[in-house]
């Protein structure tokens, strides 16, 4: 083969794999962050596996902070977009503000904003609900849970209802805290995060 035709080759080459390659903002809280957990242990890197297992050409970014509230993910967010260009953003936000008590309709707002700063940029946007202890109240726990029911509704997005799925009433499967699942629970909520992931990523 001429070298003419070696180099356009991989020039086209180079051209179909970035065209093909695709980011996923994981934006959330210490549940995605891995707090608690070693390297390598949290449901976002073991997404990222799974992605090149099945052959979806995505780079996932994990950029959730530990302690963040949906107040705050709002505020971060407009940069982080800026940044990274995602094509996918996993919206994991509310456990923060249900354990302090915030109103599930500031919580809405703050949803809402980022999922329209999200569209902006030209993102898909897939959001994760969270439920409250029932120690919280059968009113309150059933208003947050709410809240994410009807955002998503209203900006029609699809919607994983709860992050911990199958698995909250099982003690063993969290730290000591109580909140935090285990490195054993993580393909667990990978699971959960990922029948309502696929659909959006289109074509291997």
């Amino acid at each position: 083969m001429p070298l003419r035709s070696i180099a356009t080759f991989f020039v086209m080459l180079l051209f179909m794999s970035a065209a093909q390659a695709a980011t996923i903002l994981v934006w959330g809280d210490s549940l995605s962050a891995g707090y608690g957990l070693k390297p390598g242990e949290a449901w976002p890197t073991l997404l990222q596996t799974r992605l090149e297992e099945k052959g979806f050409h995505h780079t996932v970014v994990n950029a959730s902070v530990s302690g963040e509230t949906s107040a705050g993910g709002r505020s971060r967010l407009p940069a982080a977009l800026e940044r990274h260009k995602p094509d996918i953003v996993i919206l994991e936000l509310g456990a923060n503000d249900g354990l302090r008590g915030l109103k599930p309709q500031l919580l809405a707002e703050n949803l809402e904003a980022m999922i329209a700063a999200s569209r902006e940029a030209g993102a898909r946007v897939l959001l994760i609900g969270m439920q409250m202890p029932p120690n919280y109240g059968p009113a309150y726990t059933r208003r947050f849970a709410q809240a994410f029911d009807e955002v998503a509704k209203a900006q029609q997005v699809p919607l994983v209802p709860f992050l911990m799925e199958g698995f909250a009433d099982q003690p063993e499967r969290f730290l000591a805290d109580g909140i935090h699942p285990t490195a054993d629970a993580q393909p667990l909520v990978l699971d959960t995060v990922w029948n309502g992931l696929e659909p959006l990523l289109g074509k291997r």
